[in-house]
């Protein structure tokens, strides 16, 4: 089989003979032989079918010659065209001679046209293999095949004449695989009627090529003119947000397309999709050098090839100029003027302009910068007295704020007593026998970031005191401080005297750090 383009009625058929050749060699009864002969009266039908419709696409290519003008090129195609119809049908003639040929060797018909030698299994084998006669028929079809791929370039394009090693269900079949191409198709015990069909079924494989052939040819007619069949309006606005009052500019035009090209479109090499004959250009747009209304220049290359009817290659191209706007990024914070030094400075980084696109990454210089779990959400740890804040969305850097640094406001130390501030200048109304020294915030910097606004008094050293001299000392490690062994031997006009020697801050994470920048570090509280 010649295994081109066939209809469901000629893949039928041929599945037939391909049945029936193989039932053959089991020398199966004479319905066997009727079935060839059906097989064949078969391929003779297909067949004229077959050389009327080639036929007619010959005409075709003629007509749309003419339409076209009659161009030099487009009569050289149907010449072609001509030429194929033309050794074509030399050939399949010279088959009909051998089929004739073989019937009046077995007999002929009767007068009712049925083939008196129809049960022959010599004639056949004795024509073909031991005149040579197949021979010459293998040399005419594959000259035939070789002629039509030189006439339209089309290598697939195949043998006609094969032998069995050529055909795939036999070439690994250890009692068929030897056989040449005469031999395999009229060899010993090939009954007439069997060779008849082979023979039909050849010049069924010979127009099926030709139909190749032919439809080849037919797509060079006009293959310099780009035929458009999709046509569309399309409208390229100015801008696509107008504010009230303004105007609405747009450009109409038409667009066109041909639904027999699939075009190739890149933009700067990138390839894109292509639907309907329409591709969409999908970037992310980088940063660019702004100018003062921060805006940046950019432009891409927009190209798309397409393959003419004639095989060539024709790439369109043009530069698509487009303008990138500096995003706004809008930062929302307790305090976006300055950050506090050690401390986690949340911040919420927005950036409208992106809408769902906006997937931030944050990074700091002079500081370190943690993400959050919301989308936009940052914390930012400062280490210099200036940070710079870096937002990129999608590989692309966004834009930067810079921050100046706060230290941390010392903590104000504060006595309290029986749950109650004391009052430094006013004294107490004997010893305490207990008190807190708490290291309070202030009041900003704990309202900002209370977090890492918690403090306490961790060392301190309470010594009683009498006319300029020291009585008793206690050296309490943390806030709490009890005087029990102070309180009893303090007298009226006594004093007690409290240094600070250690505060420490718990901050954002957890960690607690000794913070030496807190007042007063000397107390003193007149008992009374």
């Amino acid at each position: 089989m010649a295994g081109g383009k066939e209809t469901p009625r000629q893949k039928m058929i041929g599945m037939m003979y391909l049945v029936l050749t193989a039932l053959l060699a089991l020398q199966v009864s004479n319905s066997v032989l009727e079935k060839f002969i059906f097989i064949n009266k078969a391929f003779e039908a297909t067949n004229e079918d077959t050389r009327g419709s080639n036929s007619q696409k010959v005409a075709s290519i003629q007509k749309a010659v003419a339409d076209a003008g009659n161009r030099e090129k487009d009569q050289a195609v149907l010449e072609k065209a001509k030429e194929v119809r033309s050794r074509t049908t030399e050939v399949y003639n010279i088959i009909e001679e051998y089929k004739a040929e073989l019937v009046k060797r077995t007999g002929g018909t009767d007068e009712n046209g049925n083939y008196l030698g129809q049960k022959d299994i010599d004639a056949s084998s004795a024509m073909f293999v031991n005149e040579e006669q197949g021979k010459d028929l293998k040399e005419t079809l594959n000259s035939y095949s070789a002629y039509l791929r030189e006439m339209t370039g089309d290598s697939t394009i195949s043998k006609l004449a094969k032998d069995a090693n050529e055909i795939e269900v036999f070439k690994n079949d250890p009692n068929q695989n030897k056989k040449g191409f005469a031999e395999l198709n009229f060899g010993h015990n090939t009954p007439m009627v069997g060779a008849l069909a082979s023979l039909s079924q050849l010049q069924s494989d010979m127009l099926a090529e030709e139909t190749k052939a032919l439809t080849n040819l037919a797509k060079e007619v006009g293959a310099e003119d780009l035929k458009f069949d999709r046509i569309v309006p399309m409208v390229k606005p100015e801008s696509k947000v107008v504010a009230a009052g303004a105007k609405y500019v747009a450009d109409m035009f038409i667009a066109a397309s041909s639904s027999g090209i699939k075009p190739e479109m890149t933009w700067d090499g990138n390839e894109m999709e292509v639907i309907d004959g329409m591709g969409k250009v999908e970037f992310t747009a980088s940063a660019g050098s702004y100018d003062k209304n921060g805006m940046a220049n950019k432009s891409y290359i927009a190209a798309i090839k397409v393959k003419l009817p004639g095989g060539r290659d024709t790439v369109f191209t043009d530069t698509i100029d487009y303008i990138v706007s500096k995003p706004v990024i809008q930062i929302q914070s307790a305090s976006v003027q300055a950050l506090y030094l050690n401390c986690g400075n949340e911040l919420t980084v927005n950036v409208p302009a992106l809408g769902s696109a906006y997937n931030p990454v944050f990074g700091a210089k002079g500081g370190q910068s943690i993400k959050g779990s919301n989308i936009g959400d940052v914390t930012i740890v400062p280490k210099s007295a200036k940070v710079t804040l870096s937002v990129s969305s999608g590989g692309n850097l966004i834009g930067t704020e810079t921050f100046k640094v706060k230290r941390i406001p010392k903590p104000e130390i504060t006595v309290y007593s029986g749950g109650r501030e004391v009052d430094m200048k006013r004294g107490t109304k004997g010893c305490p026998r207990s008190i807190k020294l708490a290291a309070v915030p202030d009041e900003s910097f704990a309202s900002f970031l209370p977090k890492d606004a918690k403090f306490r008094v961790a060392q301190s050293e309470i010594t009683l005191v009498r006319s300029g001299r020291a009585v008793q000392s206690v050296r309490p490690s943390g806030p709490d401080v009890n005087l029990s062994a102070i309180s009893s031997q303090a007298r009226a006009g006594d004093a007690l005297v409290i240094e600070v020697k250690k505060v420490q801050r718990r901050n954002f994470r957890g960690d607690v750090e000794d913070f030496p920048n807190f007042g007063p570090k000397i107390l003193t509280i007149r008992i009374n």
